[in-house]
C-alpha cells in the first residue's frame, strides 16, 4: 500500500503535534520503556461509535497501555448537536470544540482518532431517523475509509444495532460498523478509494456490552471476552481507570469530569462476527513482524532494549534504539504500521536525548504577505551530538550555526520568512465548503477520517545522529508566559488581513426595534481606503449613516440603516472591498478555553434581515444566565431593554421593574444563586410578574421546585424540526398579542425541544401538542399557569437555537410569552 504524504501526516498528528515531544525533557524513562512495549506490540483494534465522549475509555486504556495495541476511536460525527456546559458555542462551534476535546482524550490515554463527515444534527429516537438525514451510502463509505487505512485486526462497538434502545446516531454507529466490516474487504465497494489504500478484512467484530444501569450480566449462551480494565499498571504508575478518568474528563463542555473507581474492574466485549476464538479476541491475528522481511530481526532488536533498558540514563539506551530505528529503515514495506513504529523510534530517541526543538512567534496571528520574525530553539542535554544540522522552510534550505549541538548548549536560530500571498487561512478542513445537508463537505479523499488538518506554517529541522539522518517536523507556535498558567503554547493562526465584525446576527425591520447594523473593518496592517456594500440588497434598501476611524485599533466604522424591503427572512453579507479591487467579507471567529487550543474558523459577513409586523413593548426584560446561550442578544436586537440578573439581585423589588424574567437554558443545573432564590422568583410571579423557564436537563437538578405548582422535567422529546404541530390556536399564549399561525413552526432547526415537562399540576395548560412521526404526542414542550396576579412558562422548545438562527416564527411565539 503507497503510504501518501497526507496519510503520513496523519501518522505525524499522533506521533509529533500532540503533547509530549514539545516537553521531551519533563518525559520520564519509565514512559520511554513503556513505549518500547508498545512498539514490539503490532495488534491494531478499531473502536466505534457515534459521538465525542460515546467512547469507553476505560477499554482504550487499557487496550493501549495494558495490551499494548493500537487504538483509534472513530466518532462518526464532532458532537456538533450535543449542549454545552461551559460556554454559548454550539454547532459547529461546539463541534469544533469536541473535536478538539477528542484529541486531548486520546493524547492522554494514548489511543488515535477519526470522524466521518457525518454531522451530529441532533437526538434521533432511531436509525431510521437518523439515516434520512445523512447519506448513509457516504458514512458507510468513510467508515470503510478508515478501515481500510487504519486496517484494525478487531472492531468493537460501543452501542448494538437493537433500534430504539439508545439515541438512533448509536444505534447507526453499530449497523454502519458491521456492514464495513464485510465491505472494507470487497473491492467493488467504493473502488475509488483503492486508488490509496488496499481492501481489508479485519479478523473479528465484537460489542462493548454495557449495562448503564449497574453492573453488567453475562447472558447465557452468548460470547464474551473479559478485559482487566481496573488493573494498576506499573510501568506508568496508576491504574487504566485513572487513565481513562483522565481522559474522560477532558470532554469539560459536556460536564464529564470523571473520578476514577478504584479496584477491580471487568469490562466485556459481546462476539458479533468473523472467526471463531476460544480464549483471545486477537486469536490467529499474526504478529506483523513476522510478515515482513527483516521483521524478525527489528522485532529481536526491540526485545533487546527492552532486555536492557537503563532506567536511570535514559541515554545510554540510544544505540539500542538506533539499531531498531536501522532495522526498521531496511524494511521494505510501505505499510502505515510499519510508519507509524518509525514516528514512533524517532520519537524514543529524541526523549532518550532529551531533545527538545521548538519553532516560535512573539504573536499568535499573522496574515498571507505578512513578513514573519520566528526563532527555532533547539536543545540537546546528552553528550549524543547532532552535527549537520539544517533548517527547511517552504524548500529553503539553511544551515544552523553549530556544526555540533549538545552537552545542554542551546542553539537559537533567527527565521525571516514572508508568507505567501495565497497561503490558507485557518479554516477548518471540514468548513472549507459549504455543508451539504447533514454532511460536511470534503472534496479530498486523503482529508476524510482527519481528526484536524493544521495550517500552520510548517518547517524541517534536520540533523545527523551517530551517522543516521533524522527529520523533525516544525509547526509554528506563538509561545508567551502567562502570569497565572506559566507556560503556554497556541498555534500560529492565519486569519485574512482584512474581515469584518457584525454587530447583530438578527437584524429586525419592526416596530420599536432598531433598524441600524454598525459594521467594523478590521485592518492587521493598516487602514486601506474602499467601500463598503451589501451582498442581496442594492443601494436603496439601506443608507450609511456614519464613517469612522480608529487609527489605533486599525478600524473602520460604519453605522447602516436599513430599510423596509418586505416581510420575510432574507440573508445579507457585507462586503468591503478596496480601491485595489480586493473585496473582504469574511468573519473572523475565535474560541478559547484553557483545556484546549484556540480555534479559528471563519464565515461570511452575514446576518439575517427579518421584517414583520409583530407587536411588541420594548419593555425591560430581565435575564438569569444558566449554562449560556445566546437569547439575550436576540432580544436586544428586538427592542428589549435587556438585563442581567446576578447574585445580589434577587429581590422582589428589583425583579419588579421587568415586564418579564426569562431565565437561561439549563440554569437550574448550574446557577446555585437562581436555586437559592426560587421562593424570591416565585414572589415576583405572584405579585404579577412573568417569568419563561427554557429547558433543563431532568439530573443534576439544584432544586425540584421549579414552578408555582409541581412537574417533573422528563425525557420526552422531538427531534425532527419539521414535525407537526397541534395547537389550542385560542391560547392566550398564542394569541397575545400576535396570533401564532401554522406556518409560524415552517423552517425550524435541528429539533422542536428536549427534556419536556411531565406529570404537570392542573394548574397548567399545553397550548401545543407535538410528535415525532410513530411517536405517542406530548404536550409538555410548553406549559402555562397563572399564579397570583402573574404567569409562569416552563418550555423545552429549544428557544436557544431557534432565536439566534433567525426563525420568524419562533422568535414571534417567544415575544408572544414575554408580552403576556
Amino acid at each position: 500500500m503507497r503510504i501518501t504524504k497526507l496519510q503520513r501526516s496523519l501518522v505525524l498528528i499522533f506521533f509529533f503535534f500532540g503533547s509530549a515531544f514539545s516537553k521531551a525533557q519533563s518525559i520520564p524513562s519509565s514512559t520511554i520503556y513503556h513505549h518500547l512495549l508498545q512498539l514490539k506490540e503490532t495488534k491494531r483494534v478499531l473502536y466505534v461509535a457515534a459521538h465525542p465522549d460515546d467512547e469507553n475509555t476505560r477499554m482504550i486504556a487499557y487496550l493501549v497501555n495494558g495490551e499494548h495495541s493500537q487504538v483509534a476511536y472513530l466518532s462518526l460525527t464532532r458532537g456538533d448537536g450535543g449542549q454545552n456546559l461551559i460556554g454559548k458555542e454550539l454547532g459547529i462551534e461546539l463541534g469544533q470544540i469536541r473535536t478538539q476535546e477528542l484529541i486531548k482524550a486520546r493524547e492522554t490515554d494514548g489511543g488515535q482518532q477519526f470522524f466521518t463527515r457525518a454531522m451530529d444534527f441532533g437526538y434521533t429516537k432511531n436509525p431510521s431517523e437518523t439515516l434520512q438525514n445523512w447519506e448513509k451510502e457516504k458514512v458507510l463509505a468513510d467508515v470503510v475509509w478508515v478501515i481500510r487505512s487504519f486496517r484494525p485486526d478487531i472492531i468493537i462497538t460501543r452501542f448494538n444495532t437493537i433500534p430504539g434502545v439508545t439515541h438512533g446516531q448509536h444505534t447507526t454507529s453499530a449497523i454502519l460498523a458491521e456492514e464495513a466490516f464485510d465491505l472494507a474487504a470487497d473491492p467493488a465497494a467504493f473502488p475509488e478509494q483503492l486508488k490509496f489504500v488496499k481492501t481489508w478484512q479485519p479478523k473479528r467484530i465484537f460489542f462493548n456490552a454495557y449495562n448503564f444501569g449497574g453492573e453488567f450480566e453475562p447472558q447465557p449462551g452468548v460470547v464474551y471476552h473479559v478485559f482487566p480494565v481496573g488493573e494498576f499498571d506499573g510501568v506508568l504508575g496508576e491504574s487504566y481507570s485513572q487513565i481513562a478518568a483522565d481522559s474522560r474528563t477532558m470532554h469539560k463542555s459536556q460536564g464529564f469530569g470523571s473520578t476514577a473507581s478504584i479496584g477491580e474492574a471487568k469490562d466485556y466485549i459481546q462476539f458479533l462476527k468473523g472467526e471463531k476464538f476460544t480464549e483471545n479476541p486477537f486469536e490467529g491475528v499474526p504478529s506483523r513482524w513476522s510478515e515482513v522481511e527483516g521483521g524478525n530481526e527489528a522485532e529481536s532488536a526491540i526485545q533487546k532494549a527492552i532486555q536492557e533498558f537503563d532506567f536511570k540514563n535514559p541515554s545510554a539506551n540510544v544505540p539500542n534504539l538506533l539499531q531498531i530505528r536501522k532495522n526498521l529503515t531496511a524494511l521494505k514495506s510501505d505499510e502505515i504500521w510499519i510508519e507509524e513504529k518509525l514516528q514512533r523510534i524517532d520519537k524514543m530517541v529524541f526523549f532518550a536525548l532529551g531533545l527538545e526543538a521548538e519553532w516560535n512567534v512573539r504573536s499568535e496571528l499573522g496574515f498571507p504577505g505578512q513578513e514573519i520574525t520566528t526563532e527555532l530553539v533547539v536543545n540537546n542535554p546528552s553528550e549524543f551530538p547532532l552535527k549537520s544540522g539544517s533548517v527547511d522552510l517552504f524548500g529553503s534550505k539553511s544551515p544552523t550555526s553549530s556544526a555540533e549541538i549538545k552537552s545542554n548548549k542551546t542553539e537559537r536560530i533567527p527565521i525571516k520568512f514572508t508568507l505567501p500571498d495565497d497561503f490558507p487561512l485557518s479554516q477548518p478542513y471540514w468548513l472549507e465548503e459549504p455543508i451539504d445537508g447533514a454532511l460536511y463537505s470534503v472534496k479530498n479523499q486523503e482529508y476524510i477520517g482527519m481528526p484536524f488538518r493544521s495550517n500552520q506554517p510548517k518547517g524541517d529541522f534536520s540533523f545527523e545522529l551517530e551517522g543516521q539522518q533524522f527529520t523533525i517536523p516544525l509547526e509554528l507556535n506563538y509561545k508567551f508566559n502567562d502570569q497565572v498558567d506559566g507556560e503556554v503554547k497556541q498555534p500560529f493562526t492565519i486569519v485574512p488581513e482584512i474581515d469584518l465584525t457584525v454587530s447583530k446576527e438578527n437584524l429586525f425591520l419592526i416596530s420599536g426595534a432598531e433598524p441600524d447594523l454598525t459594521i467594523t473593518v478590521n485592518f492587521r496592517n493598516q487602514i486601506l481606503d474602499g467601500t463598503l456594500d451589501f451582498k442581496g440588497l442594492d443601494t436603496t434598501q439601506y443608507r450609511i449613516l456614519k464613517i469612522e476611524d480608529n487609527a489605533f485599533q486599525k478600524k473602520r466604522i460604519f453605522q447602516v440603516s436599513f430599510l423596509p424591503n418586505g416581510a420575510g427572512k432574507k440573508v445579507v453579507t457585507a462586503r468591503y472591498t478596496t480601491d485595489s479591487g480586493r473585496s473582504y467579507d469574511l468573519i473572523t471567529h475565535r474560541i478559547s478555553y484553557k483545556h484546549i487550543p484556540n480555534l479559528t474558523y471563519f464565515t461570511p459577513a452575514s446576518f439575517n434581515l427579518i421584517q414583520a409586523d409583530w407587536k411588541l413593548s420594548s419593555a425591560k426584560i430581565g435575564y438569569i444566565p444558566g449554562a449560556g446561550d445566546d437569547v439575550p442578544a436576540v432580544l436586544s436586537a428586538l427592542g428589549y431593554q435587556v438585563t442581567l440578573i446576578g447574585p445580589g439581585d434577587f429581590s422582589i423589588e428589583y425583579l419588579s421593574q421587568f415586564k418579564a424574567v426569562v431565565v437561561g437554558i439549563r440554569a437550574y443545573n448550574t446557577n446555585n444563586d437562581l436555586s437559592a432564590n426560587q421562593q424570591i422568583l416565585m414572589g415576583y410571579v405572584r405579585s404579577g410578574g412573568n417569568v419563561i423557564v427554557q429547558y433543563n436537563t431532568n439530573s443534576p437538578l439544584l432544586t425540584n421546585q421549579l414552578g408555582p405548582f409541581p412537574f417533573t422535567i422528563g425525557r420526552d422529546r422531538v427531534t425532527v424540526q419539521g414535525s407537526p404541530v397541534k395547537a389550542d390556536w385560542a391560547h392566550p399564549a398564542l394569541t397575545t398579542p400576535n396570533q401564532i399561525k401554522e406556518d409560524d413552526f415552517e423552517g425550524w432547526v435541528q429539533e422542536r425541544g428536549l427534556y419536556f415537562a411531565t406529570d404537570m399540576a392542573e394548574q397548567y395548560s399545553s397550548p401545543l401538542e407535538m410528535q415525532d412521526p410513530e411517536e405517542a404526542s406530548s404536550k409538555g414542550g410548553l406549559i402555562y399557569a397563572k399564579y397570583g396576579e402573574g404567569t409562569y412558562v416552563y418550555t423545552g422548545i429549544s428557544f436557544f437555537r431557534q432565536l439566534p438562527a433567525g426563525v420568524p416564527g419562533a422568535i414571534k411565539l417567544f415575544v408572544n410569552l414575554i408580552e403576556q
